[in-house]
């Protein structure tokens, strides 16, 4: 395993790696860098990497869209098979999650607290 250092977002991030894909893992970083380098410096860290990936996915999308039919491996997200019914349940417990995640990511963002 290797480790890359990735500055995002005024951030460096240490990620681990196979062993030949260091240059391929930076080259990754800089293409989610140049997404956040376009968000406001008004929004939280969590929400700037968040739009940088919906930007990163809008773009992939197109390119799939885009590409002949023989080209792609990958099915369009647009002629995929439709997702089965999902119960109401799960869909509650997965925003219940979110929730607490955005909590979570607020308190980060504010540091430790002083006793």
């Amino acid at each position: 395993m290797s480790n890359v250092n990735l500055p995002i977002g005024g951030r460096n991030f240490a990620v681990s790696c196979a062993e030949g894909e260091e240059t391929h893992i930076e080259m990754l970083g800089r293409m989610v860098e140049e997404r956040t380098r376009k968000m406001s410096g008004a929004q939280s860290e969590t929400r700037m990497l968040l739009f940088a990936a919906l930007m990163l996915a809008d773009e992939l999308h197109d390119a799939h869209r885009q590409a002949p039919a023989s080209a792609s491996p990958v099915e369009p997200i647009a002629q995929a098979t439709p997702a089965p019914e999902i119960d109401d349940a799960i869909i509650a417990r997965v925003n219940a999650l979110a929730e607490r995640l955005e909590k979570l990511g607020a308190a980060l963002e504010q540091g430790p607290v002083s006793a």
